[in-house]
């Protein structure tokens, strides 16, 4: 799947330097492709802000009725400690930092 036409937007960025995290929604206008995966949005806001993958966590995906947009929230931690540390064991498993 070329990932050319696929756009990715943030909005209502948040830093929560308590929780040592930069919180926003995420916007993705894939037009004409089915769901694009978390882990190409996650490279993307990797790229986007200047970090690693790893420390990047995508939740919470809604396509919009006909497709070409889906909406979800975004976490990007600063180390993988603090995202260990805060995130809950489900979505560490999911993201695949902790394994059970």
């Amino acid at each position: 799947m070329s990932s050319d036409s696929v756009t990715v937007r943030t909005r209502k960025f948040l830093s929560n330097r308590l929780l040592a995290r930069r919180q926003m929604i995420v916007d993705v206008l894939h037009p004409g492709k089915a769901t694009i995966k978390k882990t190409e949005i996650r490279e993307k806001l990797a790229k986007m802000y200047k970090t690693q993958p790893d420390v990047v966590f995508c939740f919470g995906f809604r396509t919009v009725f006909g497709g070409g947009k889906s909406t979800g929230f975004a976490l990007v931690y600063d180390t993988l400690d603090y995202a260990k540390k805060f995130e809950p064991k489900h979505r560490l498993a999911r993201h695949g930092a902790v394994f059970p």
